[in-house]
């Protein structure tokens, strides 16, 4: 790589260490940890990375120092001596593959939950609340304080024992900046006040920990350098603190944060998502670099190589994040060096893989299955030995992606796909202006498919024996599904979906009732269009909270959009029953809760969302024909063997349905589907 005269590939040297290249991906806690130790899925995850080509794997986000900073999202526990055998693994095999490694250290502050691990109470410097983690902290004592040093020191010295090339400490949002911002330091003594009050603690840890990892050991610093909050730390005195932190010979690099993560809304502006602005603190660090002349490390939405090269050529960055494009695809580096930068799978800003480590406890990418599954599915697929005929019917990201498969396995594949481009629910979420950075979902698989020379037949109703006249091998129905309507006592004729809202097939009234009876993007998205275009909106949801299928991250933009156009939101509500009087409609509302309450309302529209029911006719008119009748052993396909029973000696070809043509889910578990079982046949 070194030999090129690209800026993302030349080496940099980081004290005695040398990184082969500029590309790194940022601490971030995947909450892949068991026991809060980095076992095989933990080590996989990051090895596929180092085999990807990638620099510098930086793990945890953040490995807590000490018992009383228990997990709030899966954190490795930097506190047991358990931890360093499984370090040094990690370590080791990255190693192997050319990766540097290090580990972010931290005391979590009131960034947890008392009612969490020990339940011991949880500490910051003042006793501030966090909105986003809802404790109530301790001011922190004396004795407090002096033991968390100390604690740093002994979880730095495990690091090193367990061979790791560096450490950083963590300072946005936790205990050690807590100190330094003027919104969570309220203190009157040694600790509060002054600059040099306020960086006490972060000198007393930095010097505890050079006196047991000695000098020449790496440690950096992940630091807030501007809050951007008018309450908080100021531009003024973040970059006074980077110069600090550079002059002072104790540190090694900065790894640059703008903004704060208090709120759900504070930390998309830290972590944009799709309709964000890319890149967007990209100009400060290299503010900041060019005002400290110290190696500067940075990551927030750098989603694509362009943007990463001009980082690099432009020196605003020695070391550049991309941390959520590698959960999309770990391989860039190694990519951008064999000159197909084209091949990169996009990440597309869904941020399914953050709001996914809260919603449900572990980081996915929409449209990566492999990605926290090293261990069961492969990112490069190797060939078949068996090459076969396949029939894929539906050009959904569920289709698209099992044609991918099938064709990178050397199969001869045929698409067969009803509409005139592909795409299927894609298309609908692309509608929203906002997220119509999705589409690369579907425009990447288009492209791997011309690569691979998969044949996708457009406007196509495939029948039975439009399959047949293929002699396939392997037909896999991805038909999708159609939306359905929630059971109502009446008036399910008057009511419209939020797919003809987001299609255009419906024109919004100027009042309407959105009923959200799945809790995902579709009924947001309607009501966001029609409240953006003037519409007034009541989105009503039998939920405890609305939208429950969708993270933290997500809900933020909705949530703007919704308070800045007036949308009312009513919870705890269900639609029973709809009828017409005059020109206008009757939304009938009921509760699950009180028996017999009912509340109307006068609307020109009701939108309703109940996920859909599955298009799946030609899937069971090709049962018959088929050797297995559309039966998987689901045992064999969790754990390994034949995953096609044979149920008919006569039949000719093996039948199965993925994503929605089985049951109304979503997009990851689609493009899942279609690689768990593409690999096994």
């Amino acid at each position: 790589m070194a030999m090129t005269s690209d800026p993302l590939l030349q080496p940099y040297q980081l004290k005695h260490l040398t990184l082969r290249n500029r590309i790194m991906s940022t601490a971030h806690e995947p909450a892949y940890s068991e026991d809060g130790l980095p076992k095989d899925r933990y080590r996989l995850y990051h090895v596929e990375k180092a085999r990807g080509g990638i620099a510098l794997t930086m793990t945890a986000g953040s490995a807590i120092v000490s018992p009383d900073s228990p997990p709030a999202f899966g954190n490795l526990h930097a506190y047991d001596d358990a931890i360093v055998p499984w370090l040094r693994r990690l370590a080791d095999d990255c190693h192997e593959h050319g990766a540097a490694v290090m580990i972010q250290i931290t005391h979590l502050g009131r960034r947890t939950g008392f009612n969490k691990a020990d339940w011991l109470p949880v500490l910051a410097p003042s006793p501030v609340r966090e909105a986003a983690h809802r404790a109530f902290p301790k001011a922190a004592e004396d004795w407090d304080i002096e033991r968390i040093v100390a604690d740093y020191a002994d979880a730095a010295e495990r690091m090193k024992a367990a061979g790791l090339d560096g450490i950083e400490f963590e300072a946005y949002g936790h205990f050690m900046d807590g100190f330094w911002s003027p919104a969570t330091n309220l203190r009157e003594d040694d600790y509060g006040g002054s600059l040099d009050n306020r960086l006490r603690f972060t000198w007393q840890v930095i010097d505890a920990v050079r006196a047991r990892v000695g000098s020449d050991f790496i440690v950096g610093i992940r630091m807030v350098a501007d809050e951007d909050w008018d309450k908080g730390l100021t531009r003024a005195e973040g970059v006074e603190i980077a110069r600090r932190v550079a002059a002072s010979g104790k540190f090694d690099f900065i790894n640059l944060i703008r903004g704060h993560i208090d709120t759900d809304a504070a930390l998309t502006g830290v972590i944009p998502i799709a309709g964000m602005r890319a890149s967007p603190h990209l100009d400060f660090a290299g503010e900041v670099r060019a005002e400290t002349k110290f190696p500067v490390f940075h990551a927030a939405r750098i989603a694509d190589v362009a943007t990463a090269r001009h980082a690099v050529a432009e020196g605003k960055l020695d070391m550049v994040g991309m941390t959520r494009a590698h959960i999309a695809d770990p391989h860039i580096a190694a990519k951008v060096a064999r000159g197909e930068e084209a091949r990169i799978r996009p990440c597309v800003g869904a941020t399914y893989c953050l709001d996914r480590i809260y919603e449900g406890g572990e980081a996915l990418c929409i449209h990566n299955a492999a990605t926290g599954r090293e261990a069961s599915l492969p990112h490069q697929i190797e060939p078949s030995s068996t090459p076969q005929r396949v029939v894929v019917v539906g050009a959904g990201p569920a289709g698209l992606e099992a044609a991918r498969i099938a064709g990178e396995r050397g199969h001869s594949v045929t698409v067969l796909e009803a509409a005139s481009r592909a795409g299927g629910q894609v298309l609908l979420l692309a509608k929203n202006p906002r997220r119509r950075e999705l589409i690369g979902i579907v425009d990447w698989r288009l492209s791997e498919l011309e690569r691979l020379g998969v044949v996708i037949r457009y406007d196509t109703f495939a029948t039975a024996d439009d399959v047949a006249d293929l002699s396939p091998d392997v037909v896999v129905v991805a038909t999708g599904g159609m939306p359905q309507s929630p059971p109502l006592d009446e008036g399910a004729d008057l009511v419209v979906s939020s797919w003809d809202i987001l299609g255009g097939t419906a024109r919004h009234g100027a009042n309407v009732l959105v009923f959200d009876d799945n809790g995902g993007h579709q009924a947001m998205s309607a009501a966001e269009i029609i409240a953006r275009a003037g519409g007034q909106v009541e989105l009503v949801s039998p939920e405890r909270f609305f939208a429950p299928e969708m993270g933290g991250a997500n809900h933020v933009p909705y949530m703007k959009a919704f308070q800045e156009h007036g949308v009312r939101v009513t919870i705890n509500t269900r639609l029973v029953a709809a009828r017409r009087e005059g020109n206008r409609l009757v939304a009938v509302l009921g509760s699950d809760y009180a028996q017999g309450w009912h509340e109307e309302r006068f609307v020109d529209q009701i939108v309703v969302e109940h996920g859909t029911l599955p298009l799946d006719e030609l899937y069971h008119d090709l049962k018959p024909a088929s050797r297995n009748g559309g039966a998987i052993d689901y045992a064999a396909l969790l754990s390994g063997g034949a995953i096609f029973p044979e149920r008919n000696g006569e039949g000719a070809f093996w039948l199965y349905r993925i994503g929605d043509a089985v049951a109304s889910r979503n997009i990851h578990a689609a493009i899942y589907d279609a690689a768990r079982f593409g690999i096994r046949w």
